[in-house]
């Protein structure tokens, strides 16, 4: 029996997909990607002394780590004709994209963080709740839309919030980290509970 030589890529990309699928939708992928949105939450909120610059790095890296959480997650998704996936791979694009603004010098002002975050925020959060509809093979739809629309809202209120100071931007901004990554963790031991009933307990 002859091989394609093409079977050898094939199968490494399907091994690769494989793994991806498997990590991306476990929940403890989930709670990391949780706690990566909730610490530097925290950390802007009880940092002293805080400065437009400090805020920018702090939010830029988590712009950065959140994307890469985002595109291993995106492969949790059916590869179907609703785009699910193609939407999460999108989103971690756009995390990278807005990670990099922000932590540019020349776009460290209130106004530029302020836009970046927000238009950021209100993407996503369609995307995600786009994500929740198209993939009905979720087991945490419900739960996934609500924190498409929690997202969109946090990216309305920065975009539409008035702020005029570092500090201002500051609370503004940890405070919808918090919440966001607050959701997330419910997320993801909401996704452990429903892994756990799914999975078929062996006797002895």
């Amino acid at each position: 029996m002859t091989v394609s030589p093409d079977a050898a890529p094939q199968r490494r990309q399907s091994d690769a997909e494989d793994v991806l699928k498997q990590l991306g939708g476990s929940w403890h992928w989930a709670l990391g990607f949780a706690l990566a949105t909730l610490i530097p939450g925290i950390l802007v909120l009880v940092w002293p002394d805080e400065t437009l610059h400090i805020l920018a790095v702090i939010i830029g890296l988590q712009l950065l780590v959140a994307g890469g959480f985002r595109f291993v997650t995106a492969f949790s998704h059916s590869d179907d004709g609703g785009g699910s996936r193609l939407a999460g791979i999108l989103i971690s694009m756009l995390a990278f994209l807005a990670g990099v603004l922000v932590l540019r010098h020349p776009m460290q002002t209130i106004g530029a963080l302020s836009l970046i975050v927000g238009v950021f925020w209100l993407l996503t959060g369609v995307l995600t709740a786009y994500v929740a509809i198209a993939d009905r093979a979720l087991v945490h739809r419900g739960l996934l839309f609500a924190l498409g629309a929690l997202g969109a809202v946090a990216g309305i209120v920065v975009l539409c919030f008035p702020v005029d100071s570092a500090v201002a931007l500051t609370r503004l901004l940890g405070l919808w980290l918090v919440l966001l990554g607050v959701f997330e963790v419910v997320m993801a031991f909401a996704l452990r509970s429903a892994t756990r009933q799914i999975t078929p307990t062996h006797p002895g």
